[in-house]
Order: structure tokens, then sequence, then C-alpha cells
């Protein structure tokens, strides 16, 4: 990687689901506060940059990705006073900050909607939204056919009769894009917070903002036989190609600003192509690689992947951006706690299959990180995913606040079991999550046994989760040969993915049920478990000096 290289290009970016990190009030939910006090401990962990989900005002019936004001803090959160010291304070450690922005919708409570509201049909204020007549004699059903990513219809009736677009709930109305109004309004908001030091944006949805204007029902979509290239299928409102001209603009914007601002995209696409095209040359620096997410267990499969997005990236001069889990699903330790992991595809929910042997999740999980971390480009971490955290597939039903429970007729229990309050310190919850003279739950139930699994436990443990990335991410940082570059394979057994990196580093990955002979080398670096006479048992990954 080249000192003079672009911070992005290689960066390790840390997720902090804002609600879960860390609480500084008391109130059982975190904010900036939690987060300024945990600056230390980011700072040790080795990571570049966060990425801080949705902090501005917001009724909260989707935990923040319905915002009523992009220039306000919510107070559950902060003030903009606070997160502006969080920024000084992160850079002070040498951490940049990356907040969320929510682009394809608002709350219904921003006073855009609001106006919309009290408006007329044909009005211009419900022209910044996406307002249509109904179907049928009398305009009683929707005016296509669309479904809400978390279930039911993705329209819902006023009483004057029109109808209004919210392709996630009822309560995030859709934004006109064709509305000039609207490019304005949010190159206004990213001028806003870039001067008040963000270091980029991570892009919700960005997939989803441009919608063909004549609103068509649904398109069947084609069927892929398994283990088949996924084909591109052209969508009425997903991943269109005229929202790369947002984005392009919006690159203008960040290049006005000094010190290599950046923008990464949410952008779920049917094909590495389509992904490779939101950040050519003028577009956006980044997209996450959710392929590498969505990939079984397989070496197969991780190899075509890997192949396939270095090889579509590549091609427009972008650096890959790996992940393993977010806050949108089952964190990767209980993905592979599973003897078969499916693959699954772009926009649709993972469906588990089979019992949990945690054990194996962890052992995974551990090979996991450090392929990844090996991988050209950048990385992304989930928080508590240092930690070898579990999803929590057994919280009450009376606990469940993700909307994606009610609207599914309560069939989908939703993203709840990732975002749990993360355990730092203690034998009983909230496990230094909250101050220790709290009264306050946190704003859901930690497990019984996180304790064994907090930050204090886990310091210091050379075979723990915590100091295996600890590591991973310190010699990330010291060996010329990672972060941004290119990756050679080496010849190995159809279940071992092994490659080399320049100046002299292998990565060996064992996902065959056979132990594997290490290649010839000088030394090993750092293996994801023990090793003896130099045969990496399945599951399990190493690094080697050349």
């Amino acid at each position: 990687m080249s000192p003079s290289a672009p911070w992005w290009r290689s960066a390790v970016i840390y997720q902090v689901y804002i609600r879960s990190f860390a609480d500084g009030n008391g109130d059982g939910v975190g904010d900036i506060a939690g987060i300024r006090s945990r600056l230390p401990y980011l700072k040790s962990l080795g990571v570049d940059a966060l990425w801080i989900n949705p902090w501005y005002r917001s009724p909260m019936a989707d935990h923040g990705y319905d915002v009523a004001d992009f220039r306000a803090i919510d107070p559950l959160f902060g003030t903009v006073a606070e997160a502006e010291q969080l920024i000084e304070e992160a850079h002070r450690h040498g951490i940049r900050i990356i907040p969320d922005i929510v682009p394809n919708h608002t709350s219904d409570q921003h006073a855009w909607f609001q106006a919309a509201l009290a408006a007329d049909p044909g009005s211009p204020e419900r022209d910044r939204y996406i307002f249509r007549p109904g179907r049928g004699a009398d305009g009683a059903q929707p005016p296509n056919d669309w479904v809400s990513v978390f279930g039911g219809p993705a329209w819902t009736r006023l009483p004057d009769g029109e109808w209004y677009l919210h392709l996630f709930a009822p309560e995030q109305p859709d934004l006109n894009w064709q509305h000039p109004d609207v490019h304005a309004e949010f190159e206004s908001i990213l001028r806003f917070w870039f001067a008040r030091g963000v270091d980029g944006f991570r892009i919700d949805v960005a997939h989803g903002l441009v919608k063909d204007p004549e609103l068509p029902d649904l398109p069947p979509r084609p069927a892929t036989a398994d283990g088949q290239p996924r084909q591109y299928a052209r969508h009425p409102h997903w991943d269109r190609d005229e929202v790369h001209a947002i984005y392009r603009t919006w690159r203008k914007v960040a290049d006005e600003f000094d010190g290599d601002r950046a923008f990464v995209a949410e952008a779920w696409a049917d094909t590495p192509e389509r992904l490779a095209s939101y950040v050519r040359p003028g577009g956006l620096h980044t997209a996450f690689n959710f392929d590498f997410l969505m990939a079984s267990w397989t070496a197969k499969d991780l190899r075509m992947v890997i192949d396939d997005s270095l090889a579509m990236l590549g091609d427009v001069g972008a650096p890959a951006t790996w992940v393993l889990s977010n806050h949108d699903v089952m964190r990767h330790t209980s993905r592979y706690a599973r003897k078969t992991v499916a693959r699954w595809a772009p926009n649709e929910r993972y469906q588990p299959e089979g019992d949990v042997d945690l054990e194996l999740g962890i052992r995974r999980a551990r090979a996991a990180a450090l392929l990844m971390l090996a991988l050209p480009g950048g990385a992304y971490i989930y928080q508590g995913e240092e930690l070898g955290l579990p999803e929590v597939e057994d919280l009450p039903e009376s606990v469940l606040q993700d909307p994606i429970w009610e609207r599914s007729g309560r069939t989908d229990r939703g993203r709840d079991g990732c975002r749990v309050p993360i355990p730092w310190s203690g034998d009983t919850a909230p496990f230094g999550f909250s101050p220790a003279d709290t009264t306050a739950a946190p704003w859901l139930p930690q497990p019984a046994n996180w304790g064994q699994r907090s930050v204090e436990t886990q310091t210091g443990d050379e075979t723990s989760m915590l100091e295996l990335y600890r590591t991973a991410l310190r010699l990330r940082r010291e060996h010329p040969a990672l972060g941004d570059g290119t990756l050679t394979w080496l010849d190995a057994p159809g279940g071992v993915l092994a490659f080399r990196r320049e100046p002299g580093f292998v990565c060996v990955v064992n996902l065959s049920d056979q132990a594997y002979q290490l290649p010839d080398h000088t030394t090993i670096l750092l293996t994801s478990g023990p090793i003896e006479d130099d045969r990496l048992a399945p599951d399990q990954a190493a690094w080697l000096a050349v």
C-alpha cells in the first residue's frame, strides 16, 4: 500500500450501532457520550474510522432510519455540539468519523412530509414524495403491487384518497429524487456535516433512490439454478442506472473539502458488475461487498466471490470493501455455527438451517476474520464481532422492537438479535454498557453469560477473539503487503484457500475436513487456532511470512 494512497482504500472501519455500543448517561440506550468514553478502546483495537448508525432527530420508528431532521442530533443520543466534540476527539486518536445518511426516505414527522399531509393532492408539497391515486373504480387499491422490505404493501392511503410510497415502514415515506428540491437539500446536508469535520458518509439504501416514473408492477424474478452465476434483472425501484448521476454530484461535493472525504454505499446489486458501477471514476469511493458476507463457508464459493469482486472493482480502479456482519443480518458467528452455511441472495433475509454449534461458529469466525483482513482493500468490523458475540436468537417476543416483527405478522423476528448492547465488564447486566450507578435496564436484554465475552474478560487473554483482532489489526498496519493491492493464488487442495501478497506474505484458510500441511515459510505470524507440526486444522487460518 503506497503511503500516499487515500486512507479509504485500505481502512479498517468499525461500525458503531449507537444504541447498543455504550450508554454514557444511564438511560439504557447508547449515545455520543458513550462513544467518546470508549475512544481509547477503539484506538487500542487499531481501527481507522468509525461508521456510526443514524444519530439524527427521529421518532425512532426504525431506530433512527426514519429521520425528522438531518441537521439535528436526537436528544436520545446527544447534541450537535457533542457530535462536534466526538469528531474532534476521535481525530486526536487518529480515528475518522463516518455517519450514516438516509437519502431514500424521511420520517413521516419530517417538516416536508407534514407539509405534504397538510396540502392537497397535486400540490408542490406532495411532489417531494411519491403520491399517487389508487387503482380500481374508487381508488381503493394501491397504485401497484410493490411490497415493503419490512413486510406488507409499500403503499399507505390517506383520508383524502391518495396513496404514498414507503419501501420500508409507513413512517418512512420515500422521497421523489426526480424533484430538484430533494437534490439540493441533500447536497446542503452533506456540506453541513462535512463542515463539522466528518470524514465521509455511509449511504443507506444507496441502490433504491430512483424509481421507474411509470411505477409498473414488479416483474417476475428470474430463477437462478444453484451454482450458476446470478443474472441482472432490471427492477422498477432497485439499482436503476439513473441513480449514478446523483452520486457523481455527491462526489463533487465531497471533493470541495480537504482530507479525502469518502463515501461507502450500501448497494445490494444482482452482480459484481452492477456493484462496480457505483464506484466508477467520478462516482462513490467504495461499496460494501455483500457477496462476501452472503457467501457459503466453502473454498469454492469464497474464491469465486473474491475473484469476481477484485476483477470487477479493479476494472474501475476501486478497492474492495469486505464485510462479515452488520446491524441488518445475523451475526456471522451464529451463521457459521450451522454445519451447512447457506449462500443467500441480495434483498432477501437469511434463513439459518440446522442446529447451533457455537464452538464451530467461533472457530470459523476466527478463520474468517484472518481471511477478510488479509484480502486486498478495506474491511468493516461490526461492533461486538471482535468479541465473538453470537446472535441472540432467544430474545423474548415481548422485547422485540424491530418493525419487521409486527409488519411480518410476527412471523419474522427481525434484526434485534444482532443489536443487543455489547458487554464491557463485570459479571451481571448491564456488563459495563451503562454507568455503574444506573437503574435503567439496557434497551434490549443481554444474555446472562455475556460477562465471559466482555472486553474486560478477553483483554490480555491471548486465546480470545478480542486479542486475535488486536493482533491481526496491528500486523495489518505493520506489514507492507497488507491493505490495498493485489493477490496471487497458490496451488492448494480443493477445500483450501491460499494466496500470496507481496512482499512476503501468505494467507492460508482450511475449509476442508482434513488437516493441511502449511506451505514453506520463515515465520508463522498469526493463526486462528493452535498449530501442531505446521498442520492447519479444519476451519482454521494462518498468516505466514515467506
